[in-house]
């Protein structure tokens, strides 16, 4: 059995030359799997900072509970106060760091705290740690506030922007008549 070899000269041979070659291509990808590898990673992370961002401003709501305004016998309000507790599934609401947008015929101005007040109401403080907690946020309508009092008949939006960005909008409605020091507004 004897076999005969071809005799031409197109064997495969692998020289230095193809090795370095080789070697580069191997590098090349590793970096580009390396790159690709911390790019998805910082997409995965800042995805997830935009839904946990969407999250809380869908889900942190403030529930305004009922709303009385005061009358100091001027035939207008003078001052409106909010009870409000946060909604059920919203993280801890802190009402110093909230804003509030108001809104009228006459005014209009962004309230920060020290220009509206906030306070707990039984145990619970300015930040509503869970849905049973109410706080009282009251807004003075005077021209030291750059606020314009509300008339009989009048009205005025409330825009409540908490720490996340969650906002909830709330109405009020002075009646047409106003009588005694209260009313449900």
């Amino acid at each position: 059995m004897n076999i005969e070899l071809p005799d031409t000269p197109d064997r495969g041979q692998v020289g230095i030359g193809t090795l370095i070659i080789f070697i580069a291509l191997v590098l090349v990808a590793a970096v580009a799997a390396g790159v690709l590898i911390d790019t998805s990673g910082e997409l995965e992370s800042r995805a997830s900072d935009t839904g946990d961002d969407a999250q809380a401003q869908v889900s942190n709501q403030i529930d305004v509970v009922s709303a009385t305004a005061e009358t100091t016998g001027s035939g207008s309000v003078d001052f409106i106060t909010l009870v409000v507790k946060k909604s059920p599934g919203s993280d801890p609401i802190d009402l110093t760091e909230a804003t509030i947008q108001y809104t009228s015929d006459g005014s209009s101005k962004t309230l920060t705290s020290g220009e509206f007040t906030a306070t707990g109401i039984d145990t619970a403080g300015t930040t509503l740690e869970n849905s049973g907690e109410r706080a009282k946020i009251t807004i003075d309508l005077d021209s030291t506030s750059g606020l314009s009092a509300l008339g009989e008949g009048k009205s005025a939006q409330l825009k409540i922007v908490d720490q996340s960005g969650a906002s909830t909008v709330y109405g009020v409605n002075v009646p047409d008549v106003l009588t005694g020091d209260y009313v449900q507004v």
